[in-house]
């Protein structure tokens, strides 16, 4: 399964659809909606994602696990460092390991500071990289302090992130070359909203060595002005162009429909530009599952 999974990310098409578990102790309605629209037909494989902003949700091993025993397809678990110290970090790969969630997208995670939960600490003893030593270590058959396992995990495969734009490209690419340094095969961007920057990346990314980590593109449909103008203004990392502001906020002047009309046109248009220039895609969709299909499709 991961076999396949890695063979399309280096020598083929590769699209993965992220998940965002919910604020409940059930899971299962992602799924049965996943499995209504047929969208496991449409991706090779899905990855969720571990509290973001540093809010409370379902855990990301147990909705891997879910997803993968359902369909069949590899899932990418996004592991943080927000909220685990190297022990906990650790266990949980040793669990998940034996159940088969081999995949694990390694994240600093969201400050603790903005979360929901009152006086929350986080944990941070390292940032990414620290779980992505980890995994090389285990892959050696030890634990990071050294200690070889009675049982050797089975391989397990690493991504990581990495913004997609910076006033100056050379942060970007120091940032790049950490992530590949340890170890990541993968490395997904924040979303992507124009082609040149997409291609900035991949020159960005030609340039280190070693070269056999993958770029993966982010993509994140907008539908709505405000989330433009939200992503535009208080999101590090991406770059909105002010031309989909400008789309966006005519149509806006024109009622919902027209709003949502332009901002699908333009999101599947660079979704087709981007793959016909490095079909390396991950989908995010914050679990509108239909606005997925219709891209896809």
């Amino acid at each position: 399964m991961f076999d396949k999974l890695i063979d399309k990310l280096k020598n083929d098409t590769y699209i993965t659809l992220e998940t965002t578990p919910a604020h409940s102790p059930l899971f299962a309605p992602i799924v049965e909606k996943i499995a209504e629209l047929g969208l496991d037909k449409l991706v090779d494989g899905f990855t969720t994602t571990d509290n973001p902003l540093a809010k409370l949700k379902y855990n990301s091993l147990f909705a891997a696990k879910m997803l993968q025993d359902r369909f069949q397809k590899p899932v990418i678990a996004t592991i943080s460092m927000r909220d685990r110290n190297k022990i906990a970090l650790q266990s949980d790969l040793l669990g998940a390991n034996e159940v088969d969630i081999r995949a694990i997208l390694a994240l600093t995670g969201d400050p603790a500071t903005i979360s929901d939960q009152p006086h929350t600490k986080g944990v941070f003893e390292s940032d990414s990289s620290l779980l992505l030593d980890i995994i090389s270590c285990f892959n050696s058959g030890i634990n990071y302090a050294g200690k070889p396992f009675a049982h050797k995990p089975r391989e397990i495969y690493p991504f990581a992130v990495i913004n997609s734009y910076a006033k100056n490209p050379k942060t970007l690419q120091k940032k790049m070359q950490k992530k590949i340094k340890h170890g990541a095969l993968g490395i997904i961007t924040q979303p992507i909203y124009d082609i040149e920057s997409a291609k900035l990346l991949l020159e960005l990314k030609s340039e280190l060595k070693p070269n056999s980590t993958e770029l993966i593109f982010g993509i994140f449909p907008i539908t709505k002005l405000r989330t433009a103008q939200f992503l535009s203004a208080h999101v590090p990392g991406i770059n909105v162009p002010e031309s989909w502001i400008e789309a966006l906020r005519e149509a806006n002047e024109k009622g919902v429909e027209e709003e949502y009309r332009v901002g699908f046109e333009l999101s599947k248009n660079l979704l087709l530009e981007l793959r016909a220039l490095h079909p390396k895609i991950h989908l995010m969709t914050a679990n509108q599952f239909q606005l997925a299909k219709d891209l896809l499709s």
